[in-house]
């Protein structure tokens, strides 16, 4: 593998929602591994634009929707589409928020709570993770 080719690749991995990466070829091992993900948070006052997971509000700030599974979050059910929701909506439970594709398969994520979309926690397209919050409503 050339160098630029090596630093390309680094940097897609950096700037994609990867935790970890492996990659083998002709006796060449390369591991990468993200030891703390960042969370783009919009629409919050005073809060920085970048928290860790491990920040976000809890309790009586709001419930929080976490993905079900590891996969590809979409806010719209087609490209170019309506989002589901937007920051500011009331919604119900039951009713779907987003989908997290995984293995080609599209799962309807649901809010779990009635309320107010207050946070969209993840960037449509983006790699999320088990667990992985995705909204928050109060």
């Amino acid at each position: 593998m050339e160098m630029e080719q090596l630093i390309q690749l680094i940097n897609t991995v950096s700037n994609s929602g990867l935790t970890e990466f492996k990659y083998e070829e002709n006796g060449i091992r390369i591991d990468m591994k993200k030891e703390h993900r960042a969370i783009r948070v919009h629409e919050i006052p005073d809060v920085p634009a970048v928290i860790t997971a491990a920040d976000l509000p809890k309790g009586k700030e709001g419930n929080h929707i976490k993905s079900p599974l590891v996969g590809t979050f979409y806010a719209a059910p087609s490209e170019g589409g309506e989002p589901f929701v937007r920051v500011g909506d009331t919604v119900t439970k039951g009713q779907t928020l987003a989908i997290v594709e995984a293995m080609k398969l599209m799962n309807e994520i649901e809010s779990e709570f009635d309320g107010v979309i207050t946070e969209i926690l993840v960037e449509n397209g983006q790699a999320v993770e088990y667990g992985q919050p995705l909204f928050c409503i109060r």
